[in-house]
């Protein structure tokens, strides 16, 4: 027999071996290859081209903290959680863009901000959103609302549409349009602070007023905000709730500007 012969003989005793190896592993149930995975169930890579290193629920709670201006613990409980446990992975991946992440656990609250740095060049990636006359007016109700409520030892605050009308009407100049067109704009705004998460309408007309307002209105900023209000002589007497507050809330995330608007915490 030549070499030629032999390596042929051993060929095929090896492929009898491997078809017979088969053969037992099929009768015994088991798949002797590998079933290819699909793209999207690859646990490696989301989609084509994937070169991300977090868990898809962690991407999403990235993705959510970069489109929402903030992140409730009490409206996104799971999201809030997942925050928590992979809080350094998200900071690190909002460093790299040159924000910041700020987590108020005692309100339960979760925004970004801006880093601004006169050291070196920043390029800037949020946009300041500042709130409108009529939503910084319904904002200052609110706040003192709220900061009253606190005071008094209230667990929570709470205010009906018609309270919020019938105050922040009188805070209106005459320039500023009929009664119909500045309540219009009054519930257009209480809709925003609501999306926001500034206040949240448990039922028809009802609002509980978010902590979330003492970070977006401090006491020092409500302060300015009244007695500009007060210059103009469009403020009621009331109640000065903040004569004597001692919040030390950072007011650096909020601002007002020549028109009396507040910028957002979380632009």
């Amino acid at each position: 027999m030549t070499d030629l012969d032999t390596a042929i003989e051993n060929v095929d005793t090896s492929t009898r071996s491997s078809l017979s190896a088969g053969a037992a592993t099929s009768a015994a149930g088991i798949q002797p290859f590998i079933e290819p995975v699909a793209m999207e169930d690859d646990p490696d890579e989301l989609f084509a081209g994937d070169r991300g290193v977090l868990d898809a629920d962690v991407r999403r709670v990235l993705v959510h903290v970069l489109q929402r201006r903030f992140l409730l613990a009490d409206r996104h409980r799971e999201q809030w959680t997942l925050l928590l446990d992979n809080q350094g992975l998200i900071e690190s991946r909002l460093n790299d863009l040159f924000v910041r992440l700020i987590i108020d656990h005692d309100r339960g609250v979760a925004y970004k901000q801006q880093v601004r740095s006169d050291e070196f060049d920043v390029p800037i990636l949020l946009r300041d959103s500042p709130y409108s006359r009529a939503e910084t007016l319904v904002l200052v109700h609110l706040r003192t609302v709220y900061q009253r409520e606190t005071a008094a030892g209230e667990p929570s605050a709470r205010v009906d549409i018609e309270d919020v009308e019938q105050t922040v009407l009188s805070y209106f100049a005459e320039s500023d349009g009929d009664t119909a067109r500045r309540q219009r704009a009054i519930r257009k705004a209480l809709d925003r602070l609501d999306r926001d998460g500034i206040v949240d309408e448990e039922s028809a007309g009802r609002f509980r007023i978010s902590p979330l307002v003492e970070i977006v209105l401090s006491a020092e900023k409500l302060r300015e905000l009244r007695d500009w209000l007060r210059a103009q002589q469009s403020l009621p007497d009331l109640d000065d709730a903040d004569a004597t507050d001692t919040d030390e809330t950072d007011t650096d995330a909020t601002g007002i500007d020549d028109e009396t608007t507040v910028e957002d915490a979380a632009p």
